[in-house]
């Protein structure tokens, strides 16, 4: 009976104790009396509690005035490495935007920092139709 000399390897599922078999991270770590369940959910309200900690109204965005021909974003990081951000026209911006530039203006915001930029009072704005 040559049949049974040969193992069957793919009948039998690797175990868990083979060398060669891959360990899953959620394997290694020890049981809880609870199971995997409790283990998550003590996780997920200590995230939840930290998230509660941080301050819910965000800081004012940095605004600055755009030079004549500006296209890209000049403002530095912490490292000194200059953005370089596309600034586009932000037409629907919210009310707590409009009471910090004012009513009515054209607004640019970077497209990495979200910087905003108001436009360079010595240009005309962009916002009439053009008249030759």
């Amino acid at each position: 009976m040559p049949d049974e000399a040969v193992p069957e390897t793919s009948a039998k599922p690797p175990s868990a104790t083979t060398p060669s078999a891959p360990v899953s991270p959620t394997s290694a770590a020890p049981a809880s009396p609870a199971g995997p369940a409790a283990a998550t959910a003590g996780r997920g309200s200590a995230g939840a509690a930290t998230a509660a900690a941080e301050p819910a109204v965000p800081e004012a965005p940095k605004v600055k005035p755009k030079k004549a021909t500006q296209r890209a974003c000049d403002e530095k990081d912490a490292k000194g490495k200059l953005c370089c951000g596309h600034l586009k026209r932000w037409y629907d911006y919210p009310k707590e935007i409009e009471a910090l530039v004012g009513a009515k203006i054209e607004v640019y915001r970077c497209e990495f920092c979200k910087t905003l930029y108001t436009p360079d009072r010595s240009q005309p704005p962009h916002s009439y139709t053009l008249r030759y």
